[in-house]
């Protein structure tokens, strides 16, 4: 595992459909970003004195505006705190509720009963069961990368699991926790939980800074679990 020095952001909360349409990025990003300025900065308030800002500009990114033409709907409201989706190959949406429930939700917006065989999660405060992913070779594999709150004698802390969804689509099979985002702390707040493959096959994970003072630099130690991690598998 490979410790990266970022910022980890994940959230969601309404289960949407999206179409839109995309363009070519510039080539040369860091040509944009020191010579062009797409649009006015998000954050305008006064800058919090005791964090200083790692680079020129970084508490400063301007907004990214769009002329995409999408489509939004919403598919259903029965689904209990929703927190990470993802696409199947047959356009159905797999999708994680925060109490520990995975469910698969179809285009018509038909849920499914929850998928059995996940480990337990804690899901006090901020935790639980949170953002996922497919393999890759999901096609032909079926294996599931997901993000949890496991509890742990210290407290809790963020652990990645993979498991084979079952042929008929209604168990997890041979979960597995294949990483833990040490050391545990006792609190319930921001553990990141984004999950993504990148096209080399690495495994990108966020695990937040657990809100308080005493961890929050640790998000920017190489040798905490804390920040954003790649996972070589």
């Amino acid at each position: 595992m490979i410790k990266l020095k970022l910022a980890p952001i994940a959230a969601a909360t309404f289960l949407v459909l999206n179409a839109c349409n995309t363009g070519t990025n510039d080539a040369s990003k860091e040509e944009a970003i020191g010579n062009e300025a797409p649009g006015q900065p998000v954050e305008t308030r006064e800058q919090d004195a005791g964090y200083e800002p790692a680079f020129s500009g970084q508490m400063r990114a301007p907004g990214v505006t769009t002329t995409a033409s999408y489509e939004v709907r919403v598919l259903t409201d029965q689904l209990s705190k929703p927190w990470g989706i993802t696409t199947l190959p047959d356009g159905r949406f797999l999708i994680t509720e925060k109490e520990g429930n995975m469910r698969i939700v179809s285009q018509e917006g038909q849920v499914s009963d929850k998928i059995t065989g996940l480990p337990e999660v804690d899901a006090k405060g901020q935790g639980g069961l949170l953002g996922l992913t497919l393999d890759p070779e999901f096609a032909s594999n079926k294996t599931v990368y997901w993000a949890f709150t496991e509890k742990r004698d210290k407290g809790n802390l963020t652990s990645v699991a993979k498991g084979m969804l079952s042929a008929d689509d209604t168990r997890i099979e041979k979960a597995t926790v294949i990483y833990r985002a040490t050391p545990a702390y006792d609190g319930d707040k921001h553990f990141g939980g984004r999950v993504i493959f990148d096209k080399e096959g690495n495994l990108y994970l966020t695990t937040g800074e657990r809100s308080d003072k005493e961890t929050r630099p640790q998000s920017q130690d190489l040798n905490s679990g804390l920040g954003v991690c790649r996972i070589k598998l």
